[in-house]
């Protein structure tokens, strides 16, 4: 049975995994408004995360 002569460091490991991984899109539709946003973060169009309203936006924008 074949058993590695030496330890695979964690930093070698994960660079020969590197290129395998699926690259996705930095930005993703706001459910409220429609306007571009960066995933996991607050709409800065209109305030809202998740369909809640989290920041109330001013009106002189």
């Amino acid at each position: 049975m074949a058993v590695p002569k030496k330890k695979v460091s964690k930093s070698r490991r994960n660079m020969r995994r590197s290129h395998h991984a699926l690259k996705g899109s930095a930005y993703v539709e706001c459910a409220n408004c429609g306007e571009l946003m960066r995933p996991h973060h607050v709409c800065g169009a209109c305030g809202h995360y998740r369909k809640r309203e989290v920041v109330t936006q001013s009106a002189s924008a």
